[in-house]
């Protein structure tokens, strides 16, 4: 075989395997009867693990509820917070309902529904170290999950000096806290709570709000029937009140006022 056959042969292969795993379209998923959903599972109570270490939490009920809406299987794929979104744009999974944050940055990237569900993230550091204010965190170790939001929203305020160390998760994070390794870390209300329900009383505190963010199902660009699907979605289960009952299960507070996306 000659050069240039080898050349051709190879690109050949190459752009079989690059053919799209995942569904493109509302009938695609239909015919194959299943969604691949990807889903984060450290970041309880949104996402987490059973004790048959299946994927758990508020996403995954979500991300049943819509397999179920569609009439179809779920198909749940773990992912991480750096990966969640090169996972959605290499057809790896067809959807996201990982926690992703809503901004301006990402959609650039990717599409989303309207709003799922809401968080509030905080600074959340050691009682004993005075941070009131961006400003006091010159000089303080500070953790995050890289490439996640509470990443994005520290660095727009962290001062030059603060040593900000990123985790590969909010798992890592938590255990950098919680071995003195970091005197805060950028996280979610839901995160600090666990923090706080494992260490002693009084150990650790919220500091100050570093975001309030709203989430929404990510899809790739360029698909508007099934943007609309979600939007459908999410919207008819905020008014049938089944959104609210997974909110009430797993955080234990009212669905919240969102504004639509």
């Amino acid at each position: 075989m000659t050069t240039t056959r080898r050349a051709a042969l190879a690109l050949t292969l190459a752009a079989a395997f690059a053919l799209p795993a995942a569904a493109q379209s509302i009938a695609d998923i239909k015919k194959k009867g299943e969604i691949t959903i990807g889903m984060l599972v450290d970041f309880p109570p949104y996402g987490t693990t059973n004790a048959q270490n299946q994927p758990d939490g508020y996403d995954a009920d979500v991300a049943k509820l819509l397999a179920k809406d569609l009439g179809v299987k779920a198909n749940i794929v773990p992912v991480t917070g750096p990966n969640r979104i090169p996972f959605l744009l290499t057809n790896k999974v067809d959807v996201l309902v990982a926690s992703l944050a809503i901004t301006p940055e990402r959609a650039k990237q990717v599409d989303f529904s309207s709003p799922y569900a809401a968080a509030t993230i905080v600074l959340y550091g050691v009682s004993k170290v005075q941070l009131k204010e961006p400003a006091d965190l010159k000089g303080k170790r500070v953790g995050v999950a890289r490439a996640s939001t509470q990443d994005v929203a520290l660095t727009a305020v962290a001062p030059e000096g603060t040593e900000i160390r990123r985790f590969d998760d909010d798992a890592s994070a938590m255990q950098a806290l919680m071995s003195g390794q970091v005197d805060a870390i950028g996280c979610s209300t839901t995160v600090a709570a666990q923090i706080a329900k494992r260490a002693p009383a009084g150990t650790y505190e919220n500091k100050f709000n570093l975001r309030q963010q709203v989430m929404g199902v990510a899809l790739r660009p360029g698909q508007a029937e099934l943007k609309k699907t979600l939007d459908d979605f999410v919207d008819r289960n905020k008014k049938n009140g089944e959104l609210g009952k997974l909110y009430q299960k797993w955080l234990g507070t009212d669905f919240p006022t969102m504004p639509n996306s």
